[in-house]
């Protein structure tokens, strides 16, 4: 019966990732508002209805691809002693592997993408709603009230721009060699500041 689910679960997921992958792609060739939902269900091989079922927004065919990194920071911090210098330094791997979810990355398909997502206004607009979940999420594991809401909001932020900016230079021409002293360096400063600004986030005092 587990192995059931358990097949069951990995189809639903393997179809998720097609579909989306499907929509990006014509969205890459032909814009976001060119191409209708109709014509997305088609190329997939699936009814319009279906399609609604697995993506309740055009948007999130899109946001499919960064829907896993809602609940990251808030895995990050699970019983770390240190949240703020546990996210500094899951920051500071991203960008020596050059996580895409940095901003760090040069492959052409990932500009591309995030060419597609920050200059598409109704993407930006849905990625906020992912945004919100993150510091929902990550609120939650740092105890729950209203400054944990606080701080999570602070270091969800920090996290968004740093990895912004790194874009911005990259899809500008820069190198990713070029960039990366500057987002270590970027890094480092604004985590030390949210662990002077939010001491008491420590676990170890």
């Amino acid at each position: 019966m587990g192995e059931e689910i358990g097949l069951r679960e990995r189809k639903k997921r393997r179809m998720y990732q097609d579909v989306s992958d499907i929509a990006v792609r014509l969205f890459l060739e032909r814009g976001f508002d060119a191409v209708s939902v109709a014509e997305v269900a088609a190329a997939a091989g699936i009814s319009k209805p279906t399609l609604f079922r697995y993506f309740p927004a055009k948007e999130d065919l899109v946001l499919h691809r960064i829907a896993d990194h809602e609940a990251e920071a808030a895995r990050v911090v699970a019983g770390a002693a240190d949240p703020v210098d546990a996210l500094r330094r899951h920051f500071l791997a991203g960008l020596e592997r050059r996580d895409p979810v940095t901003g760090l990355n040069d492959h052409p398909q990932v500009l591309a993408f995030h060419t597609l997502l920050y200059g598409t206004p109704a993407l930006v607009a849905r990625a906020h709603t992912h945004l919100e979940r993150s510091e929902a999420a990550l609120a939650e594991a740092l105890g729950g009230g209203l400054d944990a809401r606080l701080a999570a909001g602070q270091i969800i932020a920090v996290q968004r721009i740093l990895a912004q900016e790194n874009w911005r230079r990259v899809a500008a021409g820069e190198r990713v060699e070029e960039v990366a002293p500057d987002a270590v360096r970027a890094a480092e400063l604004a985590f030390r500041r949210l662990g002077e600004g939010l001491p008491e986030l420590r676990r170890d005092q």
